[in-house]
């Protein structure tokens, strides 16, 4: 029922007949025409993880995501869209685990885009490979991929522009209000490259997790981020293969709660990762190394922490190898099929994916 009435939220939006014939006339008076379309888009997931070590337990995400919107464009710069979104995991009880309104600004320039209000979605343009297929693409320490599907739904401001060389993604994404029972929760980040020469590109990323708030003091002020930089070499082998190798470097600050500092942790690590992809295909490894890596919101392969919470003193070591397929359905429409083998301490386990996003618009006027 909640997402009917947001539905219908939509609907009450678009502009009736009276109003819709006198729109052309007050948008031409002023030189321009508001423009109507509806838009869906739809993710469906399938992600299984056969894990069974110390640091993470195996997980089976299996549902679909959908927005319809009601897009207004106000010139060829300025959109703003409203709707409804629902998230449905398979063999629930319940016909949605979460509904919510869609709202949001998005101005757009030659090459940058800013959003404010609700994140935009996965798109068919998202990189292929279960490894980048994270909310924002971050590196799996950094965010983990899973929570494309544990979270598709995100609300606040990004900012992303395309250059010739320079690449970046701002985002603010606030994930809870500060009440008397519990402290807010945002996360934020940034994923930027700037393309030295044809084959050497060097990255950046960032993200962290903030818990506090000042209105009500309901719990521990906490922060959790991590910074990654390195480079990117890229070329072509075997004539036909687009391949790259990514080498960075990460620092992380984990603080679970400021008034206590003696539980606070600074880790290092070392990513490293190679991709070849030809014709649809993508085959990828990953080498890590950190110490005293802990990160909110990171994969937890990756970090030094135990389920039951635990420090790992030592250098922790993981490896994973994979293989994923995309198949062009439509223009705006994918099908991912993916499989990796992973080494965690020398336990070797396996995990599959399969990932469909499609993407619809129809112009009313």
């Amino acid at each position: 029922m909640q997402i009917v009435a947001t539905l219908l939220l939509a609907a009450a939006l678009l502009p009736s007949s009276a109003s819709a014939q006198r729109a052309p006339r007050a948008a031409a008076a002023r030189g321009t025409e508001e423009q109507l379309a509806i838009r869906s888009d739809f993710l469906l997931y399938g992600d299984n993880t056969e894990f069974r070590n110390p640091f993470r337990e195996g997980e089976t995400l299996f549902g679909a995501a959908v927005r319809v919107t009601a897009e207004v464009a106000l010139n060829d710069r300025v959109t703003v869209s409203a709707g409804g979104f629902g998230n449905q995991r398979f063999g629930s009880d319940h016909a949605f685990e979460q509904v919510r309104p869609v709202l949001s600004l998005i101005v757009r320039g030659r090459r940058s885009s800013f959003v404010l209000g609700t994140l935009p979605p996965q798109t068919s343009d998202l990189p292929t490979g279960p490894d980048r297929n994270g909310p924002h693409a971050l590196l799996p320490p950094l965010q983990r991929e899973t929570l494309a599907y544990e979270r598709p739904y995100e609300t606040g401001l990004a900012w992303t522009f395309d250059g010739a060389e320079l690449k970046h993604h701002f985002w603010l994404e606030w994930q809870r209000l500060n009440t008397p029972e519990h402290r807010e929760r945002f996360d934020g980040g940034m994923r930027t490259s700037y393309r030295v020469s044809e084959h050497v590109t060097l990255p950046v990323q960032f993200h962290i997790v903030h818990e506090g708030g000042q209105l009500h003091a309901s719990g521990a002020v906490a922060d959790s981020g991590a910074i990654a930089a390195g480079a990117i070499l890229g070329g072509t082998i075997g004539g036909s293969y687009a391949a790259t190798l990514e080498v960075l470097a990460l620092v992380s600050r984990h603080v679970p709660d400021r008034s206590r500092p003696e539980l606070s942790a600074d880790g290092t690590a070392f990513f490293g990762r190679a991709a070849a992809e030809r014709s649809g295909w993508r085959g990828h490894v990953i080498f890590w190394r950190g110490r005293n890596f802990i990160k909110d919101e990171g994969d937890a392969n990756y970090l030094s922490v135990a389920q039951n919470g635990e420090r790992y003193r030592g250098t922790r070591d993981y490896s994973e190898a994979g293989l994923a397929r995309r198949f062009t359905l439509a223009r705006a429409a994918v099908l991912d099929v993916a499989a990796r083998l992973h080494r965690v301490e020398g336990r070797y386990e396996y995990s599959y994916r399969v990932l469909s996003v499609v993407s619809a618009s129809w112009k009313v006027r």
